[in-house]
């Protein structure tokens, strides 16, 4: 069974910077893509970003684009997410997930097989 386990998340100001991280374990990943997801108070769950773990292609949401880097470690089969020039409407719960998906890149949640628990981001202004 797959396991994801996000930490890093917390509280930061407006212009700063945090780095998510996601530990997963398991299985093997070599066939998945990995992804990261966001959902704040009285919103959908949101596509943020996502990598190959083959080949480490990665695709982004337009809303974080050239602020969020998303990143591996084959070595430690973890996931991360550095986020900077955070601002308040980045504030939200952060979910990594894992899918056996045929396609790249993969933006709808109910095509992620695995998920972990989930990680406060809160920005403040």
């Amino acid at each position: 069974q797959v396991q994801l386990v996000e930490s890093g998340g917390g509280l930061m100001q407006a212009g700063g910077s945090l780095r998510l991280s996601c530990a997963a374990s398991g299985r093997t990943f070599s066939s998945y893509a990995m992804g990261w997801f966001r959902q704040a108070p009285g919103k959908e769950r949101e596509f943020v970003a996502t990598i190959r773990w083959s080949d480490s292609s990665t695709y982004y949401a337009d809303s974080v684009k050239g602020r969020f880097t998303i990143s591996k470690d084959n070595a430690k089969n973890t996931l991360y997410l550095q986020m900077d020039s955070l601002k308040p409407e980045d504030t939200a719960v952060y979910y990594c997930a894992a899918t056996r998906g045929r396609t790249f890149p993969t933006l709808r949640p109910r095509e992620y097989d695995y998920w972990g628990q989930g990680t406060q981001v809160t920005v403040s202004s």
